[in-house]
C-alpha cells in the first residue's frame, strides 16, 4: 500500500492542482459567431483569468468572458463600452461615452445605425462586440447590462487555432 501511495501521489497533486487551477483561476471560452472579428476570429478559443477582477474593476476597452443576461448559462465574449455610471450613445455609427467620441481602432468596420442613450447603473457595464455590424450585444438585449457578479474574467490569449496575445 505504501508503495502504490508513494508512486502515485505525485500524479494525485498534480490532478488536483490542474483541478484547483482550472476551478478557480482560468476561464475558458470558444468564439461561435463572427461578433469579435477582426480581434478575435470566429472558432478561436481563448483563455482568460477569472482572479484578473477579484482585486480591481473591468476597464473600458476590455475583452471580458461573463454570462449573458439573457441567457444565464451561455458565456459570451465582448468589449467592455461602459462603465457604471456612464451614458453611452451611438450616433451614425460613432460611439459616444459621456458625451465624447470613443476611439475603436478594433473595429472590423465602420458601424451602422444610431442606438441609445444607454445609462449604465452601478454595478453594470454596457458591452459590445468589435464587428458591430454583425454582433448581438448589449444594444439589442432585453437585459441590457451585464453584471459585474456575471462577468467571469478577462481575456488575455487565444490558444486555438493559434497561440497569441489579445487585446
Amino acid at each position: 500500500m505504501k508503495k502504490w501511495i508513494r508512486e502515485f501521489l505525485p500524479y494525485i497533486i498534480l490532478l488536483v492542482a490542474v483541478l484547483l487551477v482550472r476551478i478557480f483561476i482560468l476561464i475558458n471560452a470558444t468564439i461561435p459567431t463572427e461578433s469579435m472579428e477582426n480581434t478575435i476570429m470566429t472558432g478561436t478559443r481563448v483563455m482568460g483569468l477569472k482572479c484578473a477582477y477579484w482585486f480591481s474593476e473591468p476597464e473600458r476597452g476590455e475583452i471580458i468572458v461573463f454570462h449573458a443576461p439573457d441567457e444565464p448559462e451561455s458565456l459570451y465574449v465582448k468589449r467592455v463600452i461602459g462603465l457604471p455610471g456612464d451614458t453611452v450613445e451611438i450616433i451614425d455609427g460613432v460611439t459616444y461615452v459621456n458625451g465624447e467620441a470613443l476611439k475603436e481602432d478594433y473595429l472590423a468596420e465602420p458601424m451602422a445605425g444610431s442606438y441609445g442613450p444607454y445609462h449604465v447603473p452601478e454595478g453594470h457595464y454596457f458591452v459590445m462586440g468589435d464587428n458591430r455590424n454583425h454582433s448581438l450585444d448589449a444594444r439589442f438585449w432585453k437585459n441590457t447590462y451585464v453584471s459585474k457578479d456575471a462577468i467571469s474574467g478577462k481575456v488575455y490569449f487565444s490558444y486555438w487555432p493559434k497561440l497569441r496575445w489579445i487585446s
